[in-house]
């Protein structure tokens, strides 16, 4: 029997099915009594479940990252579908495929990695594009590269959706640069290329994804700097020449500014064309794609808004139903 994945569950419907676990919490309730809150997830997305009556031994039994086999129903809460759990059994992890469970961007990721390198191949400045191809002849970096989310939850969250992102900023700015003769084009393409590539080492994304114990301590931005200062040192060997100083230093000002605020955790304001460019460019991707995903998976399909997104402090206005414009056109 066919499984069912979470893009295709709906309000009331009962549910036997397998799911990786991508968070849990014990927690207790105003009376004290625990339950369990769960992120599940397969590769369509993820689903909040509740167990309740739960107990310290069951939660013992399981992480996150490993494979339950639960029952329960579904129902809409507070605008956003959850499973109420009866029952959870852990799986073993050979007994299951993989691929079903962590979520897959729909773009081929051969495809990108062409494009990335036809962009950045291209570049005149022989020193970033000896860097560049620094990265791209390590097979080890290429593979992590490829495989990586651009993050856990906010955007571009599956497999390949580091390389997606980067592509598509590449390519914004390969289409806009014209228009901006004063920005080093170069330069920006490899900030571009390099701004969240501390994001190899993060993140842990062979099961579930979540943030390894350095990404949690020091994060993607140091993580950046670090990763480049040491294929910085490599690229003499292509080009017989040390690395400008000047062109590291503004690299390493892109990386760590790219945020562009420090509430959001940059440590620098963007205070070169190049770094400013970067932040805008990162932060309108970001955005339309998590804006994007939130109208696309509401589970309210005849509702024309979503539900209230507390991280993003509003509803997004998903228009007239396509079966409610339908009818209105065979009306007129």
């Amino acid at each position: 029997m066919s499984r069912r994945f979470v893009n295709q569950l709906s309000h009331g419907d009962s549910i036997d099915e397998s799911y990786l676990v991508a968070d849990k919490q014990l927690r207790a309730n105003r009376q004290g009594n625990l339950y369990l809150q769960l992120e599940l997830r397969d590769k369509t997305g993820s689903v909040g479940a509740r167990l309740w009556n739960a107990t310290e031994e069951l939660a013992r039994t399981f992480e996150p990252g490993d494979f339950l086999r639960v029952r329960g129903k579904t129902q809409i809460f507070q605008g956003s579908l959850q499973i109420i759990l009866t029952h959870v059994d852990v799986l073993d992890r050979n007994r299951v495929e993989p691929e079903d469970f962590l979520p897959q961007g729909s773009q081929n990721v051969a495809r990108l990695m062409a494009r990335l390198r036809e962009i950045l191949l291209a570049m005149h400045n022989p020193h970033l594009r000896a860097l560049v191809e620094c990265f791209l002849i390590d097979e080890e970096f290429v593979r992590k590269f490829t495989s990586a989310p651009a993050g856990i939850k906010n955007h571009h969250a599956y497999q390949g959706g580091l390389l997606e992102h980067v592509v598509t900023i590449l390519d914004v700015a390969d289409r806009i640069l014209g228009l901006y003769p004063e920005v080093d084009r170069d330069l920006l393409l490899t900030g571009i290329f390099l701004h969240d590539v501390g994001k190899i080492e993060e993140l842990s994304y062979d099961r579930a994804f979540a943030y390894t114990d350095e990404g949690q301590l020091v994060g993607h931005l140091v993580m950046g700097v670090e990763i480049l200062a040491e294929r910085v040192r490599a690229t003499r060997d292509l080009t017989g020449e040390p690395f400008p100083p000047e062109l590291l230093l503004r690299l390493k000002h892109m990386i760590v500014s790219h945020h562009g605020a420090y509430e959001f955790g940059s440590p620098k304001l963007p205070m070169t064309l190049e770094a400013i460019a970067l932040h805008y460019l990162d932060n309108l991707d970001a955005k339309l794609h998590a804006f994007g995903r939130e109208i696309r998976d509401d589970p309210s399909r005849d509702s024309t808004w979503t539900p209230f997104q507390q991280s993003i402090g509003r509803r997004l206005y998903k228009g007239t139903p396509a079966a409610a414009t339908s009818d209105l056109e065979a009306d007129s």
